[in-house]
């Protein structure tokens, strides 16, 4: 009786518990649903529910003729979940080894991020399709599959200095991509998505609807002259084993950049294979002394100074001349010499008297309104200045050497604008690189009109300098490898000394260029090539002339410019010769 007394009495004792135990419970639950209803629901929606930030597709780029020259391509980034993965994958060493093999990563470093704390983490991003497919078949736990977009060049090495390329995060890091990196990005939206236990989004359809596209870009290059431009600056640094080279071809009557040239190439697809030196756009951030080039400017200001007329004559000295305790030397000796025949043979002689009777000051006053130690506002990032110092602080010879060309600082873009005014009867106009901005539905959002930067000379002197630059190219002249067949040809070659870094200049070390534009009496291009270190052979008219033609002649062709007219009245004069 003891026995079954006792046993009654544990009986009672446990069930008692057990009820105060669901009791407590009860009245818990009870508690939390009716006073912490709220904190809990919040601990869920942290545990199930993730904010992200959504970017959507970036806006392409077009040249002039709306042929893609950028675009944004749907990938696959390869994501993990460690937590996830380290309490289901039971071989962590082999599987980060498949992984690692799968998407050609250091085994260690995939083995490292999945073995820490952090909830989640990439793999990799962007990968191939062939990697993605290795590890799907892997079929692994913890491992995800995110949607992105990433930066397509289909163009490869064409024009990427002005393209520019963007980051792993569609940011957009050199040239027209940094520039415009807000209107080509489209705008980020933030978005909370449903995840479940093993951190797999469930809610991942409404991500695909939250997507947003940028603006895109139509550029003032045409792909194809800027084809022309790359395969003929190629040709002229490679034969004339030169360090590097650049090629801009300009609409003189708008200030449009067909064509902007750099060699060596680089693919933006894969820039981070390529040396950093040759991302950057050279004809817009470095500045070069452009030597003879600067003589159609110092020619330019003497006419319109009004006392110097292209028949004047000055006395080039036999081809040595003392200025200011140095010596200035011509390639050739020259007596005396009319203002048409300083620019037409180049003299640096020539030069000095003019600015010798000029005065430093109009010299000055007038190659700042050329717009030399000044950006041109091209919308491209890094645009240099230049350099070109105050007149008040020129000794003898430095007013003698700016005017042909040393001492002087200027980058490509502005040897071109400055050029491009004489073509265009004395009015300089801003050079741009994008014609358009328009919306996904191609609606423009904005248009680039010409901008005048005003009259740096008198229609009449520019028409006088056209004359000028032509016989650069006729018989006799530096130029005459520039002439065209069937397009009278205007331009000036360049041949300058490159500075040493601890000051003085190199004896063997120059940079050769050819500046100019087609046809004389109605120019539709401006072009500028320069060939940096040209080994054996270093002037412009021989090493940067040739090219320049090429461009000039496969450009108009292209361009369907008719034949110019003195060029048909020659074949016609010839014709009547003959046959007479």
């Amino acid at each position: 009786m003891k026995t079954v007394k006792r046993h009654t009495i544990r009986v009672a004792l446990v069930s008692g518990c057990f009820l105060l135990w669901l009791v407590v419970i009860a009245v818990a639950a009870g508690y939390q649903q009716l006073y912490k209803s709220a904190w809990l629901s919040h601990k869920a929606e942290v545990q199930y529910e993730q904010e992200l930030t959504i970017n959507g597709k970036r806006g392409a780029i077009y040249d002039s003729r709306h042929e893609v020259m950028a675009v944004s391509v749907e990938t696959t980034s390869i994501a993990a979940y460690p937590r996830v993965y380290n309490k289901q994958v039971a071989d962590k060493s082999a599987a980060a080894i498949q992984l690692a093999k799968a998407l050609r990563l250091d085994a260690k470093e995939v083995k490292r991020n999945l073995g820490g704390k952090r909830p989640f983490v990439w793999l990799k991003r962007q990968a191939t399709p062939k990697e993605v497919a290795a590890v799907k078949k892997l079929d692994l736990k913890g491992i995800d599959f995110v949607s992105e977009y990433s930066r397509f060049y289909p163009n490869t090495t064409l024009a990427a200095q002005v393209l520019g390329f963007t980051g792993i995060d569609g940011q957009g890091l050199e040239g027209i991509e940094s520039f415009y990196d807000k209107e080509l990005n489209a705008a980020e939206k933030r978005v909370t998505v449903r995840r479940d236990a093993l951190g797999r989004g469930f809610d991942t359809d409404r991500l695909a609807t939250t997507s947003q596209t940028g603006n895109n870009l139509t550029l003032t290059i045409d792909r194809h002259i800027q084809f022309i431009a790359e395969q003929a600056l190629a040709e002229a640094v490679t034969e004339y084993k030169g360090q590097s080279g650049m090629a801009l071809v300009m609409d003189p009557s708008s200030g449009a950049v067909l064509a902007m040239a750099h060699y060596p190439f680089f693919n933006p697809n894969a820039y981070n294979k390529s040396n950093r030196a040759v991302w950057r756009n050279r004809a817009v951030s470095d500045a070069f002394e452009p030597g003879s080039t600067m003589k159609i400017f110092s020619a330019a200001a003497a006419l319109e100074d009004g006392n110097i007329r292209p028949n004047s004559i000055f006395f080039c000295e036999n081809g040595n001349y003392r200025v200011g305790g140095h010596n200035v030397h011509d390639t050739k000796p020259h007596g005396w010499l009319t203002l048409q025949q300083i620019v037409k043979f180049s003299s640096n002689i020539g030069a000095v008297k003019l600015g010798e009777q000029l005065g430093p000051q109009i010299l000055h006053d007038n190659l700042r309104e050329f717009g030399f130690g000044r950006r041109t506002g091209i919308d491209s990032n890094g645009e240099a200045t230049g350099s070109l110092s105050d007149y008040k602080s020129w000794t003898k010879i430095d007013a003698g050497a700016i005017a042909f060309g040393q001492g002087v600082a200027a980058t490509a873009l502005q040897v071109l604008s400055a050029t491009a005014a004489i073509a265009n009867d004395g009015v300089m106009m801003r050079p741009y690189l994008v014609r358009a901005v328009t919306d996904a539905q191609g609606r423009t959002v904005r248009e680039t009109k010409p901008e005048s930067l005003g009259r740096v000379v008198t229609a009449r002197t520019a028409e006088t300098m056209r004359t000028i630059l032509r016989e650069v190219v006729t018989e006799g002249g530096t130029g005459v490898k520039a002439d065209v067949n069937g397009y009278s040809v205007c331009g000036k070659t360049g041949t300058a000394q490159k500075l040493e870094p601890g000051g003085g200049y190199a004896e063997d070390r120059y940079v050769a260029s050819f500046v100019g534009f087609a046809p004389a009496e109605r120019p539709a291009v401006a072009v500028l090539v320069v060939v940096d270190e040209p080994q054996g052979t270093i002037y412009g008219g021989l090493v940067a002339a040739p090219a320049f033609s090429r461009i000039v002649k496969e450009t108009l062709s292209y361009m369907n410019v008719p034949p110019s007219n003195d060029w048909q009245k020659l074949q016609v004069s010839r014709e009547i010769k003959i046959n007479g």
